[in-house]
């Protein structure tokens, strides 16, 4: 691998407001005992692993949401940040056929769990919340990752609407499925185009359950009709794809340092024959004209509706607030990465090692 030219994070083109959940402290820590519980971490790693800032960033994305919702959704991320992290050390050490019989699991599992009435807020994980009772007959449900998904799963969809609970079955699986598409531009002499990895990334960004969570967390009920628009669909689009170019630039150093191709920024080095800090400057130009696409969609969504024959204001209403749900993300994680979250100032991380809290023995069936 090249040698890794030093650049400078840039202060990405976001004119978007944010503030923090006064909850965020408290999820978090919360959010990172739960992980211990359910034998997602080791006890000895937690510090390192709640400098993640989970509940921050939840905080920041869903401010305003009952505690034990945003905590939820802390928990929801904390096992985000352990799945993303275990699975690229089963690439590396060549163990991705392992993956395959958890990932059908939980896909099995989101696809037929019931959804029961909406519980009240979760206490804080702690010894009397016990973990869900293991699924006879099938072995990977034994496996913590998995059971630990099955729990949440159930949780997340007990508070969301029918509506909103055919998104989130939606979204899980194709989320799961485009970690077999990372695992495969890992391929050894292999590098997708950058136009496949941006589709890709769409969706192991892991973002659209969390936007999910976050519409159901704030009431944002966009019927089906307002929901099939195009300009709201390319909406999301740019928004994921603000997200997570902005992450590929921070977390560059671990990602280039071990040869992972999964990142914008590495892509259009090597496709176009740039160092790195211009290849930072490029994702950067690419950050501010999906924003100024994002801005000049919203202000044509009303025209939009129209021709849609979207007239009733509660659904109009909804277009409007996740709108703002949208860009609350763009800016919420930008600021998450450069103030809460220690992960990407972590030495371990930009030299591509391991994180303390990652599990060798954790993605594996009995």
């Amino acid at each position: 691998m090249p040698h890794l030219d030093p650049f400078t994070v840039p202060e990405f083109h976001l004119p978007f407001e944010n503030s923090k959940d006064p909850g965020a402290d408290r999820a978090n820590a919360e959010a990172t005992a739960w992980a211990v519980d359910r034998g997602l971490i080791e006890a000895e790693a937690s510090e390192q692993f709640a400098g993640i800032g989970f509940g921050h960033l939840a905080a920041r994305v869903d401010r305003g949401a009952p505690y034990g919702r945003l905590l939820l959704l802390a928990q929801w991320m904390a096992w985000s940040f352990v799945l993303d992290d275990q699975h690229d050390l089963l690439i590396r050490s060549g163990r991705v056929g392992d993956w395959q019989p958890l990932s059908a699991a939980m896909a099995r599992h989101v696809s037929g769990a019931p959804a029961g009435p909406a519980p009240a807020d979760p206490a804080p994980a702690k010894a009397a919340d016990p973990a869900p009772a293991k699924a006879a007959g099938d072995p990977a449900r034994a496996n913590p990752l998995v059971a630990s998904f099955a729990e949440l799963c159930d949780r997340i969809l007990a508070g969301m609407s029918p509506l909103i609970q055919a998104r989130y079955r939606r979204h899980v699986p194709r989320m799961l499925r485009s970690l077999d598409e990372e695992a495969a531009n890992r391929r050894p002499g292999h590098r997708p185009a950058v136009e496949e990895y941006v589709l890709t990334r769409r969706h192991s960004s892991q973002l659209l359950p969390m936007m999910d969570m976050v519409e159901a967390d704030q009431g944002v009920e966009v019927p089906d009709g307002a929901d099939a628009a195009p300009e709201l669909r390319e909406l999301l689009w740019s928004a994921v794809d603000v997200i997570s170019w902005g992450n590929d630039v921070f977390s560059l150093p671990k990602e280039y340092s071990c040869g992972d191709t999964n990142n914008l920024a590495a892509l259009l080095a090597d496709w176009h024959g740039l160092g790195l800090p211009d290849a930072v400057r490029a994702v950067e130009g690419r950050i501010r004209d999906r924003v100024e696409e994002f801005l000049a969609v919203s202000r044509s969504l009303p025209t939009a509706l129209d021709a849609l024959g979207v007239t009733d204001p509660a659904a109009r209403t909804a277009v409007r607030r996740r709108v703002r749900c949208y860009e609350e993300w763009m800016i919420g994680t930008d600021l998450w990465q450069r103030h809460d979250c220690t992960r990407y100032r972590d030495e371990r991380f930009a030299a591509g090692l391991e994180a303390a809290y990652t599990r060798p023995d954790l993605v594996s069936v009995a």
